[in-house]
C-alpha cells in the first residue's frame, strides 16, 4: 500500500514534469513508451486504453489529450500491483534479451522469478538481475523504463517479500 502510494507521487510528478516542460506530441508518446510495463504491473486494460489515446493524437487537441490521458494515467496507478501482475512484466522484459543468456544464466533468472512468484524472495531480487542483464546487454528500451526504478531505491519500497 505504502508503495503503490509513493510510485502514484513520483509518477504524478514526472506527468507534472512533461506538462510544465510544454508537452508534445512525442512528449506523450516518450512518456508513454518508458511507462509501459509500470503500467503493465498495475492494469492491462488501462495500458491498452491510454494506448489507443496516444494513437489518436490527429484526434483531439493536444491540450485535451494530455489531460484525458492524465486521468487515465493517475487512475490505472490506482489498480494493486500484484505478484502475478509483477511475474508477467518481468517474464516481457527478459523476452529482450533471453536469447543471449547462456542456459546456466536463464535458468539462474527464471529461478528467481519463480522464487518471487512464490513468495520466497523479494521483488528486488529479480529486478537486480534483470537491471544487471540490461545493463550488460545494453537493451536501451528496456532501460528507459520507468519499471525498474520507478522511485529512489534509497525508499528500499521493493525489498519485501
Amino acid at each position: 500500500l505504502r508503495e503503490n502510494f509513493i510510485e502514484r507521487v513520483f509518477c504524478y510528478r514526472r506527468f507534472q514534469d512533461l506538462v510544465q516542460n510544454g508537452v508534445t506530441k512525442q512528449a506523450l508518446i516518450r512518456f508513454h513508451t518508458i511507462h509501459k510495463y509500470l503500467l503493465l504491473a498495475h492494469s492491462q486494460q488501462h495500458y491498452e486504453t491510454m494506448g489507443r489515446l496516444v494513437g489518436q493524437t490527429k484526434r483531439y487537441q493536444l491540450k485535451e489529450l494530455t489531460l484525458k490521458y492524465g486521468e487515465h494515467f493517475m487512475r490505472a496507478l490506482t489498480m494493486k500491483a500484484t505478484v502475478r501482475k509483477h511475474v508477467n512484466v518481468l517474464q516481457h522484459i527478459v523476452g529482450y534479451f533471453k536469447s543471449r543468456l547462456s542456459t546456466h544464466e536463464k535458468a539462474e533468472l527464471l529461478g528467481v522469478i519463480a522464487d518471487y512468484h512464490k513468495g520466497l524472495t523479494p521483488l528486488i531480487v529479480p529486478l537486480t538481475l534483470v537491471k544487471h542483464y540490461v545493463q550488460i546487454f545494453d537493451v536501451g528500451y528496456i532501460r528507459d523504463q520507468v519499471y525498474l526504478s520507478p522511485h529512489p531505491k534509497e525508499l528500499m519500497l521493493r525489498n519485501h517479500a
